[in-house]
């Protein structure tokens, strides 16, 4: 059988573009594949000054272009040209819908690049990580006004059929394959789970020496607030012993610069918070395993989370709202968690202090979640893409 040659869109670390981390894995298990794949080439975004990718070693060589960026109005043709060169069976897009900028054009001109090279005879293939159909325009940091909401709608439509004219369309959510079907008539839509990365060994569930770490990971500012959640160990410090220190991993959403900065000013008083800025991807399992709870202090959300199968990948227990994608993933992938009302803190303190303080309850979600991220680790889910680019160039 014919060794594929794959070219991948997406940003990749050292890059911090989103789904940069998503787009390390992925790529890196398709290195794994070397019965199916002769080459992977990575198109990415452009790296800051001083920073070098390290791809390590790999059983399929890699290759690297540096050819598109946030918001540059450039990309398709950028995008196209280097596809063109790498010779590539099969295109790969690992995308969202502001992957290539938070400004209307450069945002929509990227979307179309799916459709460019797929007629440019690339058979391409896109995972979504989310639809507009299920994105709160307001918490997402895109727009609070109602009238541009309704534009952004109108727009998103299109973009979106524009999408579904790529070879095929991959979601990591069932609703998604739902809305996509009825409101598109799409029948070129896959459901891929968006699987968890990596797969530690089993762990002992137990805890660390050291203050109970509260740890909330990802990009913050808009649906992602960590007020809510330092407020709410204020409220449990009140009411018990219990030595806790706050941990907020990661670094403002390119919607809200200055975010996390305004919030650590505005709690310097707080004992034993700490915020550790961007965090390197050697780094992450250090975060998760010295953490007691991971939680998600969401007032919406916006597509599967990878910082859910994270934390089930290190076996730990969550704190979520009972809302939107999360709630999905939990019912139709098996995690679990401690429940919280949105906006609530109270709320999300009793949450926060029930794992904490039950250690029986603590572990039976830690293990739920771990056993939830091991049923769907991400080599095998690149098994499943392979199936689809093969049925595509047959």
């Amino acid at each position: 059988m014919k060794k594929l040659k794959i070219a991948v869109i997406s940003s990749y670390p050292p890059s911090k573009r989103t789904l940069n981390e998503y787009g390390y894995y992925m790529i890196n298990h398709f290195r794994k594949k070397k019965s199916d794949y002769d080459s992977v080439t990575l198109l990415s975004d452009f790296l800051p000054d001083g920073k070098e990718f390290d791809f390590g070693s790999g059983d399929v060589p890699i290759e690297v272009e540096q050819v598109w960026d946030f918001n540059m109005w450039s990309n398709p043709l950028k995008i196209l040209k280097a596809v063109k060169k790498s010779k590539a069976d099969v295109v790969l897009y690992n995308i969202q819908f502001l992957s290539f900028g938070d400004k209307k054009i450069p945002a929509a001109l990227g979307l179309i690049t799916p459709w460019l090279t797929k007629k440019s005879g690339y058979p391409s293939i896109v995972l979504l990580h989310n639809i507009l159909e299920q994105v709160d325009l307001t918490s997402a940091g895109i727009t609070k006004n109602k009238l541009l909401a309704k534009a952004y709608n109108f727009i998103g439509t299109m973009l979106t059929r524009i999408i579904l004219s790529a070879d095929m369309l991959a979601v990591t959510i069932p609703k998604y394959v739902e809305i996509l079907e009825e409101k598109y008539k799409a029948k070129n839509v896959a459901l891929i789970p968006h699987g968890s990365f990596e797969l530690p060994p089993l762990p002992d569930f137990g805890l660390p020496p050291g203050p109970l770490q509260v740890m909330s990971f990802g990009k913050f500012g808009t649906y992602k607030k960590v007020e809510g959640m330092i407020d709410a160990v204020e409220l449990i410090r009140a009411r018990t012993d219990l030595d806790i220190e706050i941990v907020v991993a990661g670094t403002d959403n390119p919607n809200t610069p200055g975010y996390l900065d305004g919030v650590e000013k505005q709690y310097s008083h707080v004992k034993q918070l700490r915020f550790t800025g961007y965090v390197e991807e050697e780094d992450v399992p250090v975060i998760f395993g010295e953490s007691a709870v991971t939680v998600f202090p969401y007032t919406s959300t916006t597509g599967s989370s990878g910082v859910l199968h994270q934390a089930g990948s290190y076996g730990k227990p969550s704190v979520m709202p009972d809302l939107g994608d999360l709630a999905m993933l939990v019912k139709e992938e098996g995690y679990g968690g401690a429940f919280f009302e949105p906006d609530n803190v109270e709320s999300l303190a009793d949450a926060i202090q029930k794992v904490l303080e039950d250690d029986d309850y603590r572990r039976s979600l830690a293990k739920q979640n771990y056993y939830a991220a091991a049923s769907l680790p991400m080599e095998d889910l690149i098994d499943w893409y392979t199936l689809h680019f093969r049925r595509l160039l047959k």
